[in-house]
């Protein structure tokens, strides 16, 4: 389970939560432009855009949860359990799997638009890294500064959606998400007006009325509507500071604490960790779930040129700041 967000203020901002209940060693990586990227079926990537974001060095491959691109591209994969399909191999088509997906819409797309016209043509393979390292259920949020797409493939083929929210989460499939919007349009930041019997005088008792309904579970559709409720009423901000302050805290509305969403005998999913990257600037920041301070990573200070991934840990342990 996951959310991932795109948000527009004076510059643009792409990040997520990541909520699992186990962890593949992941990683902050930066992987420049002549590293490799030898796809199963669609030949070499030997140039391309460089990219930042999390993922699993598998080999020394890079295994992107979500990225940025040094364009300002940005993509993030989210569970899609039931509904993902895998096609076998398509002469028609540019086969791509599904690992290999974010690596090369980022690395061949300087936009949206060029996005969209890439992955018109494509079909997400039944192909996996290998035995060991079998292809997940996922479908995609992909953004810049001038919108965000859903990268859906279903059993009725692969389906790229515009998304005016600028949120995705999990099934249903995204269509659904947007529709289920409409059971909320009465809410809203302000005090509600009553229209129960308005001649009875009803008033609100409380601040925050005005959402008073809004879903406060941790289920996909209940994410989807509370992160929509509070990036599109979060007061904009227009430093660096602040903006990446207001995003994180967007996250914070859909996060996981560890134990309140069980999935198994003794394992609980939870954020394992939130992420906010500066698009415009490649500046990669994130969060963990042990680790609250914010951690940032410059794509722009590594040797973009060069042919190997760098990757740096997750600093996972609180640093708490004492005044006295």
């Amino acid at each position: 389970m996951c959310t991932a967000v795109s948000m527009q203020g004076k510059e643009h901002y792409f990040g997520r939560n990541l909520d699992l209940e186990y962890s593949y060693d992941e990683q902050i990586v930066v992987t420049p432009r002549n590293f490799p990227f030898r796809l199963r079926l669609a030949g070499e990537m030997r140039r391309h855009f460089a990219m930042v974001g999390m993922a699993c060095l598998a080999e020394g491959y890079p295994l992107y949860y979500e990225a940025t691109n040094e364009k300002g591209l940005s993509m993030a994969g989210l569970n899609f359990p039931g509904n993902a399909v895998w096609f076998a191999p398509c002469k028609e088509k540019t086969n791509i799997a599904p690992f290999e997906l974010i690596p090369w819409v980022l690395g061949n797309c300087e936009n949206l638009a060029r996005a969209k016209e890439l992955l018109a043509k494509v079909n997400i393979a039944d192909v996996s890294f290998d035995p060991q390292l079998p292809n997940s259920p996922l479908h995609w949020l992909l953004a810049d500064q001038s919108g965000a797409l859903v990268v859906e493939q279903t059993a009725e083929g692969l389906k790229v959606y515009d998304n005016p929210v600028g949120v995705l989460t999990n099934n249903p499939p995204f269509g659904w998400h947007l529709t289920n919007l409409c059971s909320y349009m009465a809410l809203g930041a302000a005090d509600p007006q009553s229209r129960f019997a308005p001649r009875l005088g009803f008033a609100p008792y409380s601040r925050g009325m005005g959402s008073l309904g809004l879903p406060g579970d941790y289920s996909s559709a209940s994410r989807f509507v509370r992160a929509a409720f509070v990036l599109h009423n979060t007061a904009m901000q227009q430093d660096e500071a602040d903006s990446v302050g207001r995003f994180f805290h967007i996250l914070d509305s859909v996060a996981m604490p560890c134990g309140c969403v069980l999935v198994g005998e003794g394992e609980a999913e939870f954020t394992r960790y939130s992420c906010c990257c500066n698009t415009t600037k490649g500046i990669y920041y994130y969060t963990t779930y042990q680790n609250r301070a914010i951690t940032a990573v410059d794509m722009h200070r590594e040797n973009l040129e060069g042919r190997l991934p760098m990757a740096y840990p997750l600093k996972t342990e609180q640093k708490t700041d004492w005044q006295n």
